[in-house]
C-alpha cells in the first residue's frame, strides 16, 4: 500500500506492507480523503515528528476488514476521530480530556495519509459514525476539526446572543464563527486577507479588516496564528470578557499581560482537542447545514501531497483535502 511519509524536510511516498488485522478487534478501513491539519504543518516544519511518520487523521474511510462487538460492517462509509480520553483520570473528571494520558496514546495507524489504516475497537466504540448521505466526503472530512472547535465553545460557557470576535479567519476561524453562530452567539469575524473576510460574509456572518474593528466583545476566540493577535485580543475584549486561545503562535514569549488580566477579571483559556460527545454534535452541525464547509477545501491526489502541504504554509489555499 502507498503511504506518505516525512523524509527530512519533504513528504514522500513510500511502499509499505498492507494492513490486516491478523486476529485482533478493530477494523482495517481503506482512506478515501483525509483533510490536512494544522497540527500536521506544526508537526513536519518543527520536526516534531521523527522521519517515517505517517501524518493525518482527519478521515473518511470505508470498512474492509472487521472483528467487532458494534454494528460496523465491511463496505460501510465512517468517519472517526483519533484519539480517545479513558473517562476514569483526573482530567477527564474535570473536563480537560485532551490532557488525559490515555487520549494522547491512542491513534489511528499508521495515520491518515495511507491508503490503509487499522482502527482500535475502542475507535469504533466510542468515535467512529458512519458518513451521513448528505455530505460528500470532503465535507464530512470536517468531522473532527469540528468537533475540536465544539468543544472549544462548550468550554467559553458564553450566555447566547454575546458578543464575539473571531480572530483569524482560515479554515478553522470559518468553521468557528458558523459553530458560534448556530449555538446563538452574536459573532463577528476578523482577518487582513479580503478573500477571506468576503468568504464569511457570504455565509451570512459579519466580517470586517481587523483594522476596521470597533467596539468591545464578551469573548474573543483566537484562531489566528499571529503574534500580534494577542494585542487584537487585549484591545477588544471588555473588562470581564473571556479570550479562547485556539491557536499556537510562532512565538513562546507571545503572551497575554498579567497586569491586564488581573485589573481587568479576564478569563484566558485554552482548549484543545474533543471528546466523543463533542464529535457527535459537530456530526449534528454539519449533516443539518448548520456549518457550511463548502468551498472551504482544496482536493489534492496523494502523490501530490508535498504540493498541499506548500500551498498551506504560503497561504495560497485555506485548507487542503488529499483525496486517497
Amino acid at each position: 500500500m502507498k503511504t506518505a511519509v516525512i523524509c527530512d524536510d519533504k513528504i514522500v511516498i513510500q511502499s509499505a506492507s498492507e494492513i490486516t488485522l491478523n486476529g485482533r478487534l478493530g477494523a482495517v478501513v481503506r482512506v478515501l480523503g483525509c483533510g490536512l491539519c494544522g497540527s500536521d504543518i506544526v508537526k513536519f516544519v518543527h520536526k516534531i515528528s521523527k522521519n517515517g511518520t505517517v501524518l493525518g487523521h482527519e478521515i473518511v474511510a470505508q470498512i474492509v476488514e472487521i472483528n467487532s462487538k458494534t454494528d460496523f460492517k465491511t463496505g460501510d462509509i465512517i468517519v472517526t476521530s483519533h484519539h480517545i480520553p479513558c473517562g476514569e483520570c483526573v482530567y477527564c473528571k474535570h473536563g480537560n480530556v485532551s490532557m488525559c494520558e490515555h487520549f494522547k496514546s491512542t491513534n489511528i495507524r499508521p495515520g491518515g495519509f495511507s491508503e490503509l489504516v487499522y482502527l482500535s475497537e475502542e475507535h469504533l466504540q466510542n468515535v467512529a459514525h458512519i458518513k451521513p448521505d448528505n455530505l460528500s466526503n470532503v465535507e464530512a472530512s470536517f468531522y473532527e476539526p469540528l468537533g475540536c472547535i465544539v468543544r472549544a465553545v462548550k468550554r467559553a460557557n458564553l450566555l447566547n446572543g454575546d458578543r464575539v470576535l473571531v480572530v483569524g479567519l482560515g479554515s478553522i476561524g470559518i468553521l468557528t464563527a458558523q459553530a458560534l453562530n448556530a449555538y446563538g452567539m452574536n459573532v463577528v469575524g476578523c482577518d487582513l486577507l479580503p478573500e477571506r473576510i468576503e468568504f464569511l460574509s457570504k455565509l451570512d456572518i459579519d466580517a470586517v479588516n481587523v483594522r476596521e474593528l470597533s467596539g468591545e466583545f464578551d469573548a474573543i476566540f483566537m484562531t489566528s496564528g499571529a503574534d500580534k493577535a494577542i494585542d487584537t485580543a487585549l484591545k477588544y475584549v471588555r473588562n470581564g470578557g473571556k479570550i479562547l486561545v485556539f491557536s499556537s503562535t510562532p512565538s513562546d514569549l507571545a503572551a497575554y499581560q498579567n497586569n491586564e488580566i488581573y485589573y481587568r477579571e479576564l478569563t484566558v483559556m485554552g482548549s484543545y482537542s474533543p471528546s466523543p460527545a463533542d464529535l457527535k454534535n459537530s456530526l449534528e452541525l454539519l449533516s443539518t447545514g448548520k456549518v457550511n464547509v463548502k468551498g472551504i477545501s482544496t482536493e489534492y491526489k496523494l502523490d501530490d501531497i508535498q504540493q498541499a502541504f506548500d500551498d498551506t504554509m504560503s497561504n495560497r489555499i485555506m485548507k487542503a483535502y488529499i483525496k486517497i
